[in-house]
């Protein structure tokens, strides 16, 4: 009997030991958990405000030089699916910063960085260069797409002497080729009908690459490149397949494909 109550008591001295370890483990992983979201948190409080701070910049002076610039500017116009519907051209980019104050951007990997064997990793920026008299001229290209993840895309080929103003380039003739893609369930597996792939199929090409997009049933996900991923999202699509043809590691024909068959979206609807 002795033994069995020493056992017992064993056991139950296990057991407080295993309770405490448990406790200490969900304190520490609550812990850990509360200071990534406070990163998070941090982290995007810091894009909002840089977004803020550019939006302000983009808009502080600025005097609209077209018609529908000095209506936005003066309140006539409070939403840009009202530009679209009058099928109206937007030739400044302060149009958009004015009515889409929450755009994202995003910078499409088209160059590769040098180095052994033809070079190393992608990069933003494509360089070229000009033979003169004096000597090579560099000159760097830049893709950059735009976006509210509510249908609303738009991208943008700057090209400049510098990275920095091939980029603000990229962005505003982004911004001013902003277009409505249409969205919606189109899958035969899907019957949610809400607006997270595309409504039927619809092909995109540019040189010798083309490329097919095809709906897909929610929880699919994205199955295409990685920087077509970037434009999907930022149009608001969640879940689509694709179907590739020809030299897709020209990702600036690419990028220009997939956005040609998004075009056609709204185009045929």
């Amino acid at each position: 009997m002795a033994k069995k109550e020493k056992e017992r008591e064993v056991e139950k001295k296990a057991k407080k030991r295993e309770d405490q370890e448990t406790k200490v483990e969900e304190i520490i992983k609550s812990e850990v958990e509360k200071e990534l979201e406070k990163e998070k948190e941090i982290r995007e409080t810091k894009v909002k405000t840089r977004r803020e701070r550019e939006r302000e910049t983009s808009l502080t002076g600025w005097a609209p030089k077209t018609k529908l610039g000095k209506e936005v500017k003066a309140g006539k116009i409070k939403d840009i699916d009202d530009i679209f519907a009058r099928n109206l051209r937007i030739l400044e980019p302060q149009i958009v910063d004015f009515l889409i104050p929450d755009l994202e951007s995003d910078l499409i990997h088209i160059g590769q960085a040098k180095g052994k064997f033809g070079g190393g990793k992608r990069r933003p920026w494509r360089q070229t260069q000009k033979k003169t008299a004096e000597g090579n001229v560099p000159s760097f290209a830049c893709m950059a797409v735009v976006g509210d993840k509510r249908g609303h895309l738009g991208l943008g080929y700057g090209k400049a002497k510098e990275t920095v103003p091939s980029k603000q380039k990229a962005i505003s003739k982004a911004k001013s080729n902003l277009l409505f893609i249409k969205r919606g369930c189109g899958s035969f597996e899907c019957i949610c009908n809400e607006p997270h792939s595309i409504p039927f199929i619809v092909e995109g090409k540019s040189g010798s690459v083309r490329i097919k997009l095809m709906p897909a049933p929610k929880g699919t996900g994205l199955v295409i490149d990685d920087e077509c991923k970037k434009i999907l999202r930022m149009a608001g699509i969640k879940d689509v397949y694709s179907k590739t043809f020809g030299q897709t590691k020209t990702k600036f024909n690419l990028a220009k494909a997939c956005m040609k068959a998004l075009v056609k979206l709204s185009r045929q609807v």
